[in-house]
Formats: C-alpha cells, sequence, structure tokens
C-alpha cells in the first residue's frame, strides 16, 4: 500500500475482506486503499445490509468492512445477523459516526473492531489483519467510550456481569480480566506464565461457556464487573484487543 509500512506476518496468504457500503465512492476509495497490499483481497463488495447474506456466501471473507447507516438493512442489523451464523466473518465497523449508542449496539452484535472512515490507511490495514488474527481493534474515540460506559455504569449491570464471570474457573478469570485491560494474546501469556496456545484455549472456552462469540464481548463484560466502577482500560492508551 502506498505511503504505509507493511507489517510481519506469517500468513499463508492474504486476509479476504468484503467492502459493505451504500456510497460508490466509498467502496471505490477502499478498493484503490486497501489493493496496494499483498496482505490484503477485496474479494467483493456490496451496497446494503441486504446483500451481505449472498456475498458472503459468494466470496467467503474472513472480515468484513461493514458501513453503519445504509438504506434497507443498516450496518448494525447486518453485523448482528451476520455474527449469529456457524463460521461467520469478522466485523470492522467502518464509519463516519461514533455516539455511544452505535458503538455499544455494534459490539454487543459481535464486531471486532470499529474504526472512523477518517482513520489513516495504515491504522485500517492493520485493524483488518489483528481482526484477522482473532485480535480486536478500537480507535481511541471509540475506547474513550467504552471506557465512559463502564465509568458510568453501576448496580444490576455490574452484578449480572459479574455472576456471568463466576461461571469461569479462576484460569479463565484471569484470562478475561487482561483482556479486559487490553492486553494481547502475548502479553496475556507472558502475564500468567502460560503459552499463547494455552491463552487461545481459555479464551474458546471462555467464550463456549458464556455464550459470546469474540473477544470485543469478553472485554465488555469484564469491564461490566470491574468493582466500583473502575475499568481496567482507564489510563491506557493501548486498544483492547
Amino acid at each position: 500500500m502506498a505511503g504505509v509500512t507493511e507489517p510481519a506476518t506469517g500468513r499463508a496468504g492474504p486476509v479476504r475482506v468484503l467492502v459493505v457500503d451504500d456510497d460508490p465512492l466509498v467502496r471505490s476509495a477502499l478498493h484503490t486503499m486497501l489493493g496496494g497490499t499483498p496482505l490484503v483481497e477485496i474479494v467483493g463488495q456490496a451496497a446494503d445490509g441486504t446483500h451481505v447474506p449472498a456475498a458472503v456466501a459468494a466470496h467467503d471473507p474472513q472480515v468484513v468492512l461493514m458501513d453503519i447507516r445504509m438504506p434497507v438493512v443498516d450496518g448494525l442489523a447486518a453485523t448482528a445477523a451476520l455474527r449469529a451464523r456457524p463460521d461467520a466473518p469478522e466485523v470492522i465497523i467502518l464509519t463516519t459516526f461514533d455516539t455511544d449508542d452505535h458503538v455499544l449496539r455494534a459490539l454487543r452484535a459481535g464486531a471486532a473492531g470499529f474504526v472512523l472512515k477518517d482513520t489513516p490507511p495504515a491504522r485500517i490495514l492493520d485493524a483488518i489483519l489483528r481482526v484477522a488474527d482473532g485480535e480486536t481493534m478500537l480507535s481511541p474515540s471509540v475506547l474513550r467510550q467504552l471506557v465512559d460506559h463502564v465509568t458510568t455504569g453501576e448496580g444490576a449491570r455490574r452484578h449480572r456481569a459479574a455472576e456471568r464471570l463466576d461461571r469461569l474457573t479462576t484460569r479463565e478469570r484471569e484470562v478475561a480480566t487482561r483482556i479486559g485491560e487490553g492486553l494481547t494474546n502475548a502479553e496475556i501469556a507472558a502475564s500468567l506464565h502460560m503459552s499463547v496456545a494455552t491463552v487461545k484455549a481459555h479464551i474458546t472456552r471462555i467464550l463456549t461457556a458464556l455464550g459470546l462469540n469474540n473477544r470485543v464481548q469478553i472485554a465488555l463484560l469484564a469491564h461490566d464487573a470491574a468493582p466500583g466502577g473502575d475499568s481496567p482500560t482507564t489510563g491506557r492508551t493501548r486498544n483492547p484487543r
């Protein structure tokens, strides 16, 4: 990609990406911007959420870049429907809007990333690669809203979240807490003195036990359960991924 320093990767091939946006100029710009790197392949496009199921079936993307505001079925509804399917691709919400309602609805629907359309190309590429590898990516403004959501939440939500975390083993709760702190799999492994493979196995068990579909939802739950409304990410600059 012109002007972008491409990260090293051991991936066998490019990440297959589907672009969903009702604006043909945006779709064209993303295709041009991301088409210059061998790390990503734009395999298809869709102009509305109604077209997403057929496009996913036809192109088998690993990551979907999803706009929020579309005329018939918006990106939030399309994300929820897509992530409810078996073997669903990961979803990154790419939009000009980052209101609290949009952020929380998108993350709870199963989006693994939420970045603004004015995000530099290198960050968008980084988001795609991270999400394809099972991580998450949130823009700084979205992270601030997530922290605000936690620090203003009290009572019943925290109690419900704590009850759900109590279903986990002690080790699984430790992993969940560190996901909420924004640590990567490698950082969790180092902090808990285990292998990355073991961390991934714990994450899989957490998702199954709690009925969640990605680590963003684990992070939300860990934030909600934080005692006294203190977010584990407060004071940190790292994105929760």
